[in-house]
C-alpha cells in the first residue's frame, strides 16, 4: 500500500521547515519507503506499519502545537509492491522518457 500523509500546525506561521524537519526525521529513521515531496511524504508498506508511523508523526506536532491538521490519501492495491517508484516508472515506460522528479 502507499500511502501519502501531510502534517500541518495550524497557528504556527507561514516557515514550517523546522516543525516538518522534526516530523521528517520520525520518517526517516522508520525504515519504510518513502518519498518526500514539496506538499507531503508518501510512503510504502504495510497498513499497521504505515497508520503507526503516522500516528508517531501526529503526536509529535501536537507537542509544538496545539492544533494539527492531518490528511491521509490511502492507495490500497492487492499483491502490488514496489509501487512509490514502479508507478513513475509505467508512466514514464508509456512517455518513453523520464520525468523530472
Amino acid at each position: 500500500m502507499i500511502v501519502e500523509f501531510s502534517i500541518v500546525p495550524i497557528g504556527k506561521g507561514e516557515e514550517l521547515a523546522g516543525l516538518v524537519a522534526k516530523i521528517l526525521d520520525i520518517v526517516d529513521k522508520c525504515g519504510l519507503p518513502y518519498q518526500l515531496t514539496s506538499m507531503g511524504t508518501i510512503v510504502e508498506g504495510e497498513w499497521d506499519d504505515i497508520f503507526t508511523l503516522i500516528r508517531e508523526c501526529h503526536r509529535k506536532m501536537r507537542q509544538e502545537s496545539s492544533r494539527v491538521y492531518t490528511h491521509i490519501t490511502v492507495d490500497d492495491r492487492e499483491r502490488a509492491g514496489g509501487r512509490l517508484r514502479g508507478k513513475v516508472e509505467d508512466v514514464e515506460k508509456t512517455l518513453g522518457r523520464r520525468l523530472k522528479t
